[in-house]
């Protein structure tokens, strides 16, 4: 079967037309490499389609689904309710291997809840995770869980380590990620229990990842670690806390910038490199957060994801059809439990969590 993406076009709230001008932006770069499937109501996306003339591309096809799961929906009940939703036609077909990637920017909580309960955890793992990039000193670095998981043990950070490695390795261009796990303080002894026994584990399983130890948060935005690992409680705050103090700066600059002449001057010669570091805290630059550790690969972009937004989350999807992640991942895990000296299977049955909103 050949490599695809599948894209779910009508969840998000800016509707179906970003998604798929989004997709003739990547045409027209040269950037696709792999066939796309529009899911979604066949009667809005046609139109749509032939506007930006991409009706009857040979890389292009169209999936007929019927419903929509809004952001307004309850997850557990949008997936018993609307079992022709675009979001679950999306998923469906990466479970049948005729998408290699499903990429949405629907509601959070039922597609982690439709990829889990369809596609199943992978072996050995019981908690998918959502993993987010965010810039840093000299590049950007992994943060995982973002929300998925919010009350997590620690087997469960061990994995996200490795599955926060594996995708830095695919998305970063890092060979081997120099994992950290988030704590109050680097001393012996500091951070609660799960910290502790968290740890222990990751120093276990030294030969699976480059665990560099804990990390402080104002080592986060150093170039001292590549994947910062810590459970979705923490991660959620984290990544909610940095999104909402760079818009603060961001607007307290301009604020400060037009009080007086001299600074508006001022601003004017310092354009390019405004712009420069408005371009490096772009969310759009790394739009597609991956639900890792499902038996399949699932992106979930921004609600209000912009052409462009999508476009990145669709080159992502490329990086990790190319890459082959999942296959990857499985082989640490399994080398990972049993360095652990976990010696029964972790749950089989997936454990649908209430994920905090992202």
């Amino acid at each position: 079967m050949p490599a695809r993406i599948a894209i779910d076009t009508m969840g998000g709230d800016l509707g179906p037309c970003e998604a798929v001008e989004a997709v003739k932006l990547v045409l027209n770069s040269g950037e696709a490499t792999v066939p796309i499937l529009l899911v979604g109501q066949q009667e809005v996306l046609t139109p749509l389609v032939t506007q930006a003339g991409l009706l009857g591309h040979p890389k292009i096809s169209i999936v007929h689904a019927s419903e929509v799961i809004t952001m307004e929906d309850k997850p557990l009940k949008a997936l018993k309710t609307k079992k022709d939703s675009s979001m679950l036609r999306a998923i469906e077909l990466v479970k049948s291997g005729e998408a290699s990637v499903a990429v949405s920017c629907g509601n959070t909580g039922a597609l982690m809840a439709g990829a889990t309960l369809r596609l199943r955890t992978m072996n050995g793992v019981s908690r998918p995770a959502l993993g987010a990039v965010i810039p840093r000193e000299g590049g950007h670095f992994i943060l995982i869980d973002v929300g998925a998981n919010p009350d997590a043990r620690p087997e469960h950070i061990v994995h996200n380590a490795i599955l926060g490695a594996n995708y830095a390795r695919v998305i970063l261009g890092v060979a081997s990620p120099r994992v950290g796990l988030l704590t109050i303080g680097t001393e012996e002894g500091k951070g609660n229990a799960l910290i502790a026994e968290t740890h222990e584990l990751l120093r276990k399983i030294g030969s699976v990842i480059n665990y560099h130890g804990p990390v402080e948060g104002f080592q986060v935005f150093r170039d001292e670690v590549d994947v910062v690992v810590c459970d979705g409680f923490v991660g959620n705050t984290l990544l909610k806390t940095w999104e909402s103090l760079a818009k603060f700066i961001t607007g307290m600059l301009k604020t400060e910038l037009k009080k007086t002449p001299v600074r508006m001057l001022g601003a004017l010669l310092a354009k390019g490199a405004f712009d420069a570091l408005k371009d490096r805290m772009n969310p759009d630059l790394y739009a597609g957060a991956p639900l890792l550790g499902v038996k399949g690969n699932i992106l979930k972009t921004h609600g209000s994801s912009t052409r462009h937004a999508w476009a990145n989350a669709i080159r992502a999807a490329q990086k990790i059809i190319q890459q082959d992640l999942y296959q990857r991942m499985e082989q640490d895990i399994a080398k990972a439990n049993e360095l652990m000296v976990i010696s029964t299977p972790l749950s089989a049955t997936p454990f649908v969590t209430t994920p905090i909103s992202s």
